[in-house]
């Protein structure tokens, strides 16, 4: 029985998949090959990239008119910058793929050759060796180009650089180099030369950059059929939709959440059992809490000073303006952040979730001492929302300074703090929904507690005055809760202003606004 896939390329015959032909124009590639180019595909980490060179590998090496070989370089990434022993390291790699998908061993007969005319060019000369002695124009593809790093990395490309003019008889007649950014937007620091060097100077010979893009609704829908055709076993009407809405498509964020689903969870493993929104749900819980590996190298990436710079801002909503535009590019490249409509937001839900928690996760623990979460629960089992959050006046009243200094991201301390807090009060008897973005001037939090009623909160720093900011916020809150369908909300406002006295910052007031209550808390 074929499952869904969450760890290395696909395997048709035991995953269920998407073709790649789906996903990527395959005829533009054998066009570009035909015609002798070298380019690149590149794409955030799991997307599918290794899985679409292997199979392309294989339609060239079918189609008898080339050989092609695959490698990763990833292994080449301890060597650092010692450009030596990265040549080494890479060459033993060709090596080793050559045996296993090409069945030969030129690479392994001219290696020693190749190192012995120059340890510094080694790339180069066993690549047109293996050129000058292939029957056929060879294909070379590179996986994890931007594993390596400072020299190492300038060096190789430089070498495939170097070869260009000799393809393709003594050069691979076209290159693929593969990685989660485009080449032209690496900025390589070369501690030989002292200075930054752009991917684009040292391989200027790129003709096209090709993006391998996330599952569409209609392919993650058709990826989950896959499993009810096989076992029978059905996803309720509106799993699809919220699956989509989870993950917008990311292709391992898809297929784990239908594997956890399907084939962890003891209620979805009964192929009986229809798979509902609810256990989606507990999929998506139990992926966030493993912290499994996918999204465990998001959250190591949240420690990068240029993804804090973009980052930040989002989560207090700060103006798009404010970010720079290098790290703005790298942080959507490593699939963090999506622009859509001239706005930037966190990709997807799993990940607005995910990115808070984790930022807040030792205070989460921290917070222990202070709250229990049993103390805003009513005896009817109901959530004491107002008592909630005059807890958390109190304690950002006596406590803030100190606590927002503990985080790596201090610009938006005051909401990190209360999202901790709140993921302290709510687990186990809740769920909270987040939306934030550039630009959007504010966060909106949903609190859906287990009786089914929901709480909406809206956050805002203090900008220009607190009668704008209270306006504004007002409005905004107003706007939330006609979305989520809620009579009363909750503004609560946080004053950063140093001239500004607590007992000033400090307040409580109610308004009633198209006969809707808002509540408005003074932080």
């Amino acid at each position: 029985m074929r499952f869904f896939n969450t760890a290395g390329p696909i395997v048709p015959e035991k995953h269920y998949h998407v073709p790649i032909a789906d996903r990527i124009n395959i005829d533009k590639i054998l066009e570009l090959i035909g015609q002798n180019k070298y380019f690149i595909l590149h794409a955030p980490r799991q997307s599918g990239k290794t899985t679409s060179l292997l199979t392309l590998m294989k339609i060239l090496n079918d189609s008898g008119k080339y050989k092609c070989l695959y490698v990763n370089v990833e292994s080449a990434q301890v060597t650092r910058e010692n450009v030596v022993e990265t040549n080494k390291a890479i060459i033993e790699m060709l090596e080793r793929m050559e045996k296993i998908y090409l069945k030969e061993s030129i690479f392994e007969k001219n290696s020693k050759k190749a190192l012995e005319k120059s340890e510094f060019t080694a790339l180069a000369n066993i690549l047109t060796y293996w050129s000058l002695e292939s029957e056929l124009p060879t294909i070379l593809f590179i996986d994890e180009i931007d594993s390596l790093v400072g020299d190492s990395l300038i060096s190789v490309l430089r070498q495939l650089r170097s070869g260009y003019t000799s393809r393709p008889c003594a050069f691979p007649q076209s290159l693929i180099l593969c990685g989660i950014r485009d080449v032209k937007d690496y900025r390589i620091y070369s501690s030989k030369e002292k200075e930054v060097i752009t991917g684009g100077s040292c391989f200027n010979v790129n003709a096209k950059s090709l993006s391998l893009g996330n599952f569409t609704r209609a392919e993650v829908e058709y990826l989950y059929n896959q499993h009810t055709k096989e076992t029978g076993q059905k996803f309720s009407n509106e799993v699809i939709e919220y699956a989509w809405q989870l993950t917008n498509g990311q292709p391992w964020l898809a297929n784990a959440l239908a594997y956890e689903a399907c084939f962890e969870i003891t209620e979805g493993k009964n192929r009986e059992n229809t798979i509902t929104k609810e256990i989606i749900s507990i999929a998506k819980e139990n992926l966030i809490k493993a912290r499994v590996t996918h999204l465990d190298q998001l959250v190591d990436k949240l420690k990068e000073e240029r993804v804090r710079r973009v980052i930040s801002p989002i989560l207090e909503g700060a103006s798009f303006h404010e970010i720079p535009q290098d790290d703005l590019q790298y942080v959507v490249d490593l699939g963090l952040v999506k622009v859509e409509n001239g706005k930037a937001k966190i990709s997807n839900l799993i990940y607005q979730e995910v990115i808070p928690r984790e930022l807040t996760y030792i205070t989460q623990i921290s917070l222990a001492a202070y709250f229990e979460p049993q103390w805003y629960v009513n005896e009817d089992g109901s959530l004491d929302i107002i008592k909630l959050i005059e807890s958390f006046q109190e304690f950002f009243r006596e406590n803030s300074e100190s606590w927002v200094e503990r985080f790596q991201y201090k610009e938006s301390g005051p909401q990190l703090l209360l999202q901790a807090f709140l993921q302290r009060i709510v687990n186990g008897g809740g769920r909270i929904f987040r939306e934030y973005g550039l630009g959007r001037m504010r966060t909106d939090l949903l609190i859906e507690w287990k009786d089914n009623k929901k709480y909406v909160l809206e956050l805002k720093i203090l900008h220009k005055s607190l009668e704008h900011t209270r306006s504004q916020g007002i409005s905004q809150t107003i706007e939330y809760m006609d979305k989520t369908a809620t009579k009363i909300g909750h503004l609560l406002i946080f004053d950063r202003r140093e001239n500004r006295s607590w007992d000033d910052k400090i307040f409580k007031e109610e308004r009633i606004v198209e006969g809707k209550k808002v509540v408005i808390w003074g932080m």
